[in-house]
């Protein structure tokens, strides 16, 4: 009997070789070859289309990304000691340099040599050296690595809810809440449970899970809400209107996976419907591939690059979308994987010098060909070939089952 699914053995067998290859021979090397500062220590990401380097400056939280991931192949493909080595070499720039000595929160940016340029009001930068430390921390088995990842997620989560020494950026006339910071947590606590079993993971897990789910979350709009009230309004100006269909399905994917190692349906069910009415509302049915922002009645867009596709919003499509036809084995999910996954290996990689461009005009041409700057570095891209090649060997085993 023909298997007709769009993931049938021979597709997953190929995007198994898609996913594993791309990211050992294709990825990791545009990265180690080009992005290792031996000089000055840490990642250069601001890369050209070749790997030239386009700007010296480095981003911090792009030390801790690259680290994290060079620590997640180490104890979850392979103990290949140049992967340790180099993660380390990105954790020893964030010591010496990742840190304001006088109240103690990370840069967000600085220069070659390490030296401050600006911070942020967000903690972001805390979040992803805190699963850089705990990868180093499982894989050293250094107790100074661990209790760094706690202290590093301790800070994130308070500076987030009390944020101390910044200047708002908006006044208190009209207060919002994002969905950035309770996604955000999900995902780092879950890593520090995989890697250092981070104790107040499952109780961050759930509060972040109840606050997408009483503020963000509108079923009678179909709807993921990236920016609302305190109490879950709608904010009708363009900021509130305004949808992020590939963060919300970042989001998504997080509850899914947790739904995951929870064995816990109703969790699936909430990823599947923030996976369901994001695609609706974010893919492009004209071009294919995932907009930028949509507006929440189908109106104009304040920020004028809405219409563009950027490079991550799709690897967390590809991402999403695998993960929910895992769990479900619903077609429909099979399909979006294939359309998403086709668009996107189409349109954004580069198959003469490596990598994915980051950014593309709405037809999918090209609007840069950069390859990395302070936002796109070896993180968002390298994440989904890991996780998916590892999403196709199950699904792989349970068809020869």
């Amino acid at each position: 009997m023909i298997d007709n699914s769009p993931l049938n053995p021979t597709r997953l067998e190929e995007l198994q070789k898609v996913y594993r290859d791309g990211l050992l021979d294709d990825t990791l090397p545009f990265w180690l070859n080009h992005a290792i500062d031996r000089e000055h220590g840490g990642y250069t990401a601001a890369l050209g289309r070749k790997g030239n380097v386009l700007d010296t400056d480095k981003g911090i939280w792009i030390q801790g990304r690259f680290a994290w991931m060079l620590g997640e192949l180490y104890n979850n493909v392979e103990k290949r000691q140049e992967w340790l080595e180099l993660a380390n070499h990105g954790i020893q720039f964030l010591e010496k340099h990742g840190f304001d000595p006088e109240d103690g929160r990370m840069w967000f940016h600085v220069t070659q040599k390490g030296e401050p340029l600006r911070k942020r009001r967000y903690a972001f930068s805390e979040s992803f050296a805190a699963i850089a430390y705990g990868e180093l921390a499982k894989a050293t088995q250094n107790d100074e690595f661990k209790t760094k990842a706690e202290k590093l997620f301790n800070n994130f989560i308070s500076h987030n809810l009390n944020p101390k020494g910044v200047q708002p950026k908006f006044t208190d006339t009209r207060p919002t809440r994002g969905i950035g910071f309770p996604m955000i947590t999900i995902n780092t606590a879950q890593e520090l449970r995989e890697s250092i079993q981070l104790e107040v993971a499952d109780e961050w897990i759930d509060k972040s899970i109840e606050t997408i789910e009483k503020f963000h979350l509108k079923p009678d709009l179909k709807c993921v809400m990236e920016t609302v009230g305190e109490k879950g309004e709608i904010i009708n100006h363009f900021d509130g209107r305004t949808l992020n269909p590939g963060h919300a399905i970042e989001g998504a994917w997080f509850i899914l996976n947790e739904g995951k190692y929870r064995q816990d349906s109703q969790l699936i069910k909430m990823g599947c419907e923030m996976l369901d009415w994001m695609w609706d509302r974010g893919w492009d049915r004209e071009y294919g591939g995932i907009l930028y922002f949509v507006d929440l009645n189908g109106g104009p867009v304040q920020e004028y690059w809405h219409d563009m596709k950027f490079w991550w919003p799709h690897n967390e499509t590809i991402i999403a979308t695998l993960l929910a036809y895992s769990l479900t084995q619903d077609e429909k999910y099979a399909q979006w994987h294939r359309d998403v996954h086709d668009w996107s290996y189409q349109h954004f990689h580069d198959r003469e010098h490596g990598e994915w461009y980051g950014y593309l005009h709405r037809d999918g041409r090209i609007s840069v060909d950069l390859k990395g700057n302070l936002w796109k570095g070896p993180f968002h891209y390298p994440r989904m070939q890991l996780v998916c090649w590892k999403l196709v060997e199950e699904l792989l085993t349970q068809k020869m089952d």
